[in-house]
C-alpha cells in the first residue's frame, strides 16, 4: 500500500533533515518517492502504476506519495520544480531524481539498477 508522507514521517521513514547535515536514509527498505499534485495529468496516469508496483514489491522496497501542493517544504528541499518527480532512495547511498511519467518497465529496471531488486 502506498503511503503519503508529511514532513513528520518524512523525517521518520525516510531522512531526519532536522537532526542529520549528511544524508541518513533512516528506512529499513529501499523507497520510491512519487512528488506529484492532484491537477497533474501525467501523475494520474504515474499513480496505478506505482499502485500495482507497490503490490508486487511488497516487503522490497516501499512507495511513498508526496503531494507538492501540501507539502512545499520537502519539495523545495529535493528542489522539485516539475511534476511528477520521482526520488529513488537506495539503502545505502545517494537518492536518484527522475522526473515526468515513467513507464512501468521504466520503474522496474530503476529498482534493478538502483536497489539491486527484482
Amino acid at each position: 500500500m502506498i503511503e503519503h508522507l508529511t514532513t513528520d514521517t518524512f523525517k521518520e521513514k525516510v531522512f531526519n533533515f532536522e537532526e542529520n547535515k549528511e544524508w541518513k536514509f533512516e528506512g529499513d527498505l529501499p523507497c520510491v518517492i512519487d512528488f506529484y499534485a492532484d491537477w497533474c495529468g501525467p501523475c494520474k496516469m504515474v499513480a496505478p502504476v506505482l499502485e500495482e508496483l507497490s503490490a508486487e514489491y511488497n516487503g522490497k522496497l516501499n512507495i511513498y506519495k508526496v503531494d507538492t501542493e501540501d507539502q512545499r517544504e520537502l519539495s523545495a528541499m529535493f528542489g522539485v520544480q516539475s511534476i511528477p518527480s520521482i526520488l529513488f532512495v537506495p539503502k545505502d547511498g545517494q537518492p536518484q531524481m527522475a522526473q515526468g511519467a515513467l513507464p512501468k518497465d521504466s520503474f522496474k529496471q530503476a529498482f534493478k539498477d538502483v536497489f539491486s531488486v527484482e
